[in-house]
C-alpha cells in the first residue's frame, strides 16, 4: 500500500502534502526533524489520508494535491474526513 497525506502544523499554520508506503514510520521522520522542509513545523498532526494500491496511484494524486497550489483545496479535504 501507499499513502497520499496532509500533515498540518499549528506552530507555523502550514500543511505539508507527501506521499509513501510507511505512513507511521514517515509520521516519525517529520516529527523528529528529519525531513528539512518540514523541520520547523514540529509537531506534526496527520489530519488527511489517502490509500493506494500502488506507487503510481499516489505519486499522481500527490501531484495533483500539489499541483493546484491552494489552501482552499487542501482544506476542503482535511473537511471530508469524518470526526473520530
Amino acid at each position: 500500500m501507499h499513502y497520499v497525506y496532509i500533515l498540518y502544523s499549528d506552530r507555523t499554520d502550514r500543511y505539508y502534502v507527501g506521499m509513501t508506503a510507511n505512513i507511521e514510520k514517515r509520521m516519525q521522520d517529520h516529527n523528529a526533524g528529519r525531513s528539512t522542509y518540514t523541520k520547523l513545523g514540529k509537531p506534526w498532526v496527520l489530519v488527511y489520508k489517502e490509500e493506494f494500491a500502488d506507487k503510481v496511484g499516489a505519486t499522481e494524486r500527490e501531484k495533483e494535491i500539489k499541483g493546484r497550489k491552494s489552501r482552499r483545496y487542501i482544506e476542503k479535504l482535511v473537511q471530508s474526513v469524518p470526526s473520530r
